[in-house]
């Protein structure tokens, strides 16, 4: 044992000059973060934000003024086309009617006279007992005797539709949304039409009209899918496909965006008219491709080129540019670690999720790419890496 001890303290020695030494020489030195190109599916989709709203929605007034007297439908009350929903109070346009009627009755009455009077003229004027002047007198009244009638008669039809307009119906079928009148309330219909009802067709087919940013509409076509959530049941993932998308732009505070409508299955009833709704249309979808995280294309070494610090990553997310310029120019650069040290390599890229990026071409599965520089003495990364901030807004 005694011959051992010398060369147990040799080597014991040998390790720790060796530790001194690498020690000594990474003092100063910098270790890198890395991410590994791996293989998997990968998602591109639009975010938004819409509300929920029946497909057919009918709001439901009245055409004449007057003291709710009855109401036959209340609020998720079902209702069938031409079913009667709430009654005016008829008194006064049934006088109307009534006084119409006696009007016409009189008018009718000045007619007869009228045609006496003209025919009796006529008959003197044959038997030049009676002068022109007579007879075109006559005929004049007879002729304003039949005009009057017309006129009472209108009164009249006018009458009984202002009377049939006390009953209000339904206009189609389906379920009450909302009431907005109560018995004994009076309604004026002076100006518009108030009302009193609103009525949905059917909730079991529904719409999100949502609205999406302009940088982002350039990609939304009809018939893509579209999963979103509400938060009245935030761990479930609703589905639909987008319908159309409106060229009408709405403009809030300087943002231009278009009405995109999504239509919406409902069997359950689940979902209820005026909910917000978080919307992700996919526009792009691909299984099984090459694929690195998006901190990989925002790293740059401080000496870095003028022209490898151009082909910097998208912009981050609320830059309405980046996404743009995202899908006009595919190519980046991203370093890889072949030795330890950094090289730039040019790959050209896909569509993003956001937190993942495809790549194109460049790179092979398995090759370490940096994603951050990492000091010796902070360890700490020069370059965050924030998975949030890629260039178009989408989620996975």
């Amino acid at each position: 044992m005694k011959r051992f001890v010398p060369w147990l303290i040799a080597i014991i020695a040998l390790l720790f000059v060796a530790l001194v030494v690498r020690q000594c020489r990474n003092g100063g030195a910098a270790n890198y973060q890395t991410t590994t190109v791996t293989r998997g599916p990968i998602t591109q989709a639009v975010t938004a934000t819409g509300t929920l709203n029946p497909v057919v929605n009918v709001q439901v007034g009245s055409q004449v003024s007057g003291n709710i007297a009855k109401l036959f439908a209340d609020f998720n009350s079902q209702v069938k086309a031409g079913q009667v929903v709430a009654q005016i109070d008829p008194a006064l346009f049934q006088a109307t009617v009534t006084q119409a009627e006696g009007d016409l009755a009189s008018a009718q009455a000045a007619l007869e006279l009228a045609r006496v009077n003209a025919k009796r003229t006529q008959e003197l004027f044959a038997r030049k007992t009676s002068s022109q002047a007579d007879l075109d007198q006559a005929l004049a009244n007879l002729h304003q005797a039949e005009a009057n009638v017309k006129i009472k008669q209108g009164a009249l039809d006018k009458a009984k539709a202002d009377l049939e307009h006390c009953t209000i119906t339904s206009p189609i079928d389906g379920v009450v949304i909302s009431r907005n009148v109560d018995v004994g309330q009076t309604v004026a219909a002076s100006l518009q039409a108030p009302v009193i009802f609103q009525i949905a067709n059917d909730l079991t087919k529904m719409q999100i009209d949502s609205n999406v940013a302009e940088a982002d509409v350039g990609v939304v076509d009809v018939g893509q899918d579209v999963d979103f959530t509400v938060d009245a049941f935030p761990m479930r993932t609703f589905h639909g496909k987008v319908v159309q998308v409106r060229n009408a732009p709405i403009t809030v505070q300087n943002v231009v965006t278009y009405d995109t409508v999504i239509g919406v299955s409902n069997p359950d009833l689940k979902l209820k008219p005026g909910m917000t709704a978080n919307v992700s249309i996919i526009v792009a979808h691909k299984d099984n491709v090459l694929q690195i995280k998006n901190a990989a294309l925002r790293y740059r070494p401080a000496d870095a080129t003028s022209g490898e610090m151009g082909s910097r990553s998208p912009a981050p997310a609320g830059s309405r540019g980046g996404a743009g310029r995202e899908r006009r120019t595919g190519e980046r650069t991203v370093y890889v670690l072949p030795g330890g040290q950094p090289k730039p390599v040019q790959i050209k890229t896909g569509i993003s999720d956001g937190v993942l990026t495809e790549v194109v071409e460049g790179l092979k599965e398995g090759d370490r790419v940096v994603t951050a520089e990492l000091s010796s003495k902070s360890a700490a990364p020069s370059t965050p890496a924030n998975p949030f901030s890629g260039g178009q807004r989408r989620f996975p």
